[in-house]
């Protein structure tokens, strides 16, 4: 890039200041081999720093690059960017509220079919616009929903499926579209941990109505704090833009007015005639922007994002490799959908009852040894303390999802780990079945 703000003279001493902050040696029993992590290039850095010097600091032409290029990659209508993926996956819920889409719209009381077993804030949404989550049991590998029962979930109350790509692993999204379709339901896919992935040739978060990304640390790729919502149908982009900019009628840029040359003529609502359409509010929103920075941050990895997604695969391979030739008989692992080609968020396992141990010892030792593990995130939300009370319905059973939540966890395939860090992670699984057999 040729940096705009940056004097060519200071790119190379700020080029090695950056080397020198992201530089983060990692040697196995040394140093401790978290489960996920951040990859950043001096670049990522500098872009930063350009975007600074602007001056602008909220969403400029870095944000506005971004997103066109994030589009592009997924294939999406429209992509805007938000403060987070938990607040792309509430201002994708949002979006299926408005009045505009008539008898469509999701109102208090209806229902949005999901599984128990995953991120929070998949369901929060759910529950933040009065609706009812129907939960639908997992498969055990794969974690995603057990679609078999997907039709009997649905009742005349049905309105939308909200489903996440397990760990970057891709749920059937044939059979799902094919009956949001018969039944006329709205599809929410949270991509946010598969960032990169494909079903059936079709990148995840392009082929439901709307799809949603997280840059957080963690994540595919970072921009700090930041998401994206990927916008599909086209009746929703103007009404999901509305949403993330306080719910706001007016359609013009940051920083440019009266882009219509109306501004003060049109009549808004039972408002007085003319009254500033930079003022007028037809959706009831929020505030979910980003800076420019993080745009920028999140432009410069965007350039690595294929190559982070062959790296966690590759990872995710050798590590599950690994395993399954030494512990196979006593650990269940990944599986993908014969057409998923899975962006792995991590590498996932399930304990056989033949295992000797609880997966609360077998963490526990890995913590001791330096390695770092998590949990299915909230394992069966029904159990969590804050939702023992909330309202909802389960179709069939839950059995898989209270294994997942007693039995399962994962380890990292991020990109910043090589092959002598999976090389010792797996190792310290199979030191804790000699010392416990």
């Amino acid at each position: 890039m040729d940096y705009k703000n940056i004097d060519k003279n200071l790119v190379s001493i700020l080029s090695a200041i950056a080397q020198n902050n992201i530089k983060r040696p990692m040697e196995p029993g040394v140093d401790y081999i978290p489960a996920s992590g951040k990859v950043l290039f001096e670049q990522d850095l500098l872009y930063g720093v350009d975007a600074v010097l602007d001056g602008w600091l909220t969403g400029g032409r870095f944000n506005k690059e971004f997103e066109k290029k994030l589009a592009e990659m997924l294939g999406s209508k429209r992509v805007l960017t938000v403060n987070s993926g938990s607040s792309a996956n509430l201002l994708a819920l949002a979006s299926l509220t408005s009045p505009k889409l008539g008898e469509r719209a999701l109102k208090p009381g209806d229902e949005v079919i999901t599984v128990a077993s995953g991120f929070p804030t998949t369901v929060n949404p759910i529950l933040q616009f009065s609706c009812v989550p129907v939960f639908l049991d997992v498969s055990v590998p794969g974690y995603n929903a057990d679609l078999s029962l997907l039709e009997d979930a649905i009742s005349p109350k049905t309105k939308a499926i909200m489903l996440a790509h397990t760990l970057g692993n891709p749920f059937d999204l044939d059979t799902v579209m094919d009956i949001a379709k018969k039944h006329d339901l709205w599809v929410i896919e949270d991509n946010c941990d598969a960032l990169g992935a494909e079903f059936n040739g079709k990148k995840t978060g392009s082929v439901g109505d709307l799809g949603t990304a997280s840059f957080y640390p963690a994540h595919h790729i970072t921009m700090g704090e930041g998401g994206a919502l990927m916008i599909n149908n086209p009746q929703l982009i103007r009404i999901a833009e509305s949403m993330r900019d306080w719910g706001r009628d007016c359609w013009c840029e940051t920083g440019h007015d009266n882009s219509c040359g109306n501004r003060y003529n049109g009549q808004h609502g039972d408002l007085p005639f003319g009254y500033d359409h930079k003022y007028v509010y037809s959706e009831k929103g929020f505030n979910f922007k980003i800076t420019d920075i993080q745009a920028a941050i999140g432009l410069s990895q965007m350039e690595r994002v294929d190559a982070f997604a062959d790296k966690r695969r590759h990872n995710h391979s050798y590590l599950q490799t690994i395993i399954k030739n030494e512990l196979g008989d006593m650990i269940i692992c990944d599986q993908a959908h014969p057409k998923a080609t899975p962006s792995w968020f991590g590498s996932t396992f399930t304990l056989e009852e033949n295992f000797p141990g609880t997966r609360h010892e077998l963490l526990q030792y890995l913590e001791n040894h330096k390695v770092g593990s998590r949990l299915l995130f909230a394992g069966n939300i029904l159990k969590q303390p804050g939702y023992l009370d909330m309202p909802h319905r389960v179709v069939g059973s839950l059995k898989n999802t209270d294994r997942v939540m007693n039995d399962t966890f994962w380890l990292g395939s991020w990109p910043g780990l090589e092959d002598r860090h999976l090389d010792y992670i797996a190792q310290q699984l199979v030191n804790f079945v000699k010392e416990n057999r």
